[in-house]
């Protein structure tokens, strides 16, 4: 039997929770998550409900990607130069906006995806600015040390309610209908409003620009602010190939877009939800509960870029796995729908592992007066990955099938991440500067 100490060296490091700003903001989330992952579950299912394509779900990617881009970059720029307290209220606001703004267009029943697109295209806005903004809040209410932790638990509440909402979800949709489902996000939003309402003040740091000598507090900020991030980013090479990591195993791995056609095309279901369309949704963010539950080594690892890497190449592989299951699956719900999900949810664990030790990189390696900007970039790639996914998924799927795309897209995952080590093997052996200890012999 394992000592119990061992087991609880990988269990998640629950100790940020001690810090009462950190705590409120976590809490909300438990609630909020539920509202979101109901909306990115009715999404997608009310547009190929009103098109029954694949291709018109993927479209969910260029009207994500564009708004996340721009804001995303702006916003990480904007919280580096503005109280990040006011600029989380007023971007908690515009989504719970947006949210009524979906409820109103599915209880009209209009029935108009381009309406629908748009309408996402504003809370993705408003997404790109609130994200970075929150996330470079962490290092200011929690101690740095234990940045990794707290991510790990954002990160796990996340996923949970990424389990909780696309088995409500897809449950539900065909009994109520999408208004309700998206009503239900709005009222959820309003704990986030509530949590965010009581943090303190939280200005910029005055200290001087990298790249200007100028005060960071009182630049006018702008594409030379954007710019700055950029110049920043540009001298720390190993963040810069963590990014890239990322984006190989969404924009290759992610067959989200094609989960509609899995469950109506290779598993027999109905075009409006079922069983295997919720567990589909729920599949990955499921692993990912696990895999936070379980991240204590993770948080504490000293070879981060080894774990990314290992990380990133067994969900490559459950992907590949997940592809030939649906492939194989011929229309029917299956034993080849169940090794798709098992699969998916694999993948959903290493992905954890990853996300978590990308994340405490950039957060420990950068400076909190550009933290907002790079988490503007981080943001761009996490969501943006996903989104060029949908894209270049719902295409190859409506021309090959969502079973050879999902496969191919496994494969072009770990042969993406071995190249790009090729290039920067220095990658494989980033240790955070807190385990670099250099010992007599000068060797870390």
């Amino acid at each position: 039997m394992p000592a119990p100490g061992l087991f609880r060296s990988l269990l998640a490091d629950t100790t940020p929770l001690e810090h009462p700003y950190f705590r409120r903001l976590w809490t909300a989330n438990i609630v909020t998550v539920i509202g979101a992952q109901l909306n990115i579950i009715v999404v997608p299912l009310q547009i190929y409900d009103i098109t029954g394509s694949s291709a018109y779900v993927g479209l969910t990617g260029a009207f994500g990607l564009v708004p996340l881009i721009i804001f995303g970059l702006y916003g990480g720029a904007l919280s580096d130069r503005m109280d990040r307290t006011k600029l989380l209220r007023i971007t908690t606001v515009g989504m719970i906006v947006t949210a009524v703004a979906f409820w109103a267009q599915a209880a009209s029943g209009l029935d108009n995806v381009w309406l629908l697109l748009s309408v996402f295209a504003v809370q993705q806005a408003f997404f790109a600015v609130n994200q970075p903004t929150r996330t470079a809040v962490i290092a200011r209410i929690v101690p740095l040390g234990k940045v990794g932790a707290a991510t790990s638990l954002n990160m796990t509440v996340t996923q949970a309610g990424a389990i909780i909402g696309p088995i409500l979800g897809g449950l539900l949709a065909p009994v109520t209908g999408y208004a309700w489902l998206y009503l239900i996000d709005a009222i959820c939003l309003l704990s986030t409003l509530w949590a965010v309402w009581r943090l303190p003040a939280m200005p910029p740091v005055d200290v001087a620009s990298p790249t200007s000598g100028t005060d960071a507090a009182t630049t006018t900020g702008g594409v030379r602010s954007v710019l700055d991030g950029f110049v920043y980013l540009w001298a720390m090479p190993l963040l810069l190939m963590s990014f890239l990591v990322d984006i190989i195993a969404m924009a290759f791995g992610m067959p989200r877009a094609l989960i509609p056609e899995i469950s109506t095309v290779d598993f027999g279901e109905s075009g409006d939800g079922g069983l295997f369309y919720a567990l589909l949704m729920a599949a990955m963010p499921a692993g990912a509960v696990l895999g936070g539950v379980f991240s204590g080594a993770v948080t504490r690892a000293r070879r981060q870029g080894l774990g990314i890497v290992v990380s990133v190449i067994c969900w490559g592989a459950a992907i590949i796995v997940m592809g030939l299951a649906v492939t194989f699956a011929d229309g029917k719900a299956g034993l080849w729908a169940w090794i798709a999900v098992l699969s998916f949810l694999v993948g959903g664990a290493a992905d954890m592992f990853s996300s978590v030790q990308r994340n405490a990189m950039l957060q420990e390696a950068a400076d909190d007066r550009m933290r907002g900007r790079l988490q503007g970039v981080f943001l761009i790639v996490v969501a943006g990955g996903p989104r060029l996914a949908d894209m270049l998924h719902g295409w190859i799927g409506s021309w090959i099938g969502a079973g050879p795309a999902t496969a191919v897209g496994g494969v072009l995952v770990i042969v993406g991440v071995c190249g790009a080590v090729a290039v920067v093997p220095a990658f494989l052996r980033y240790v955070p500067a807190r385990f670099a200890v250099v010992d007599d012999t000068g060797r870390n």
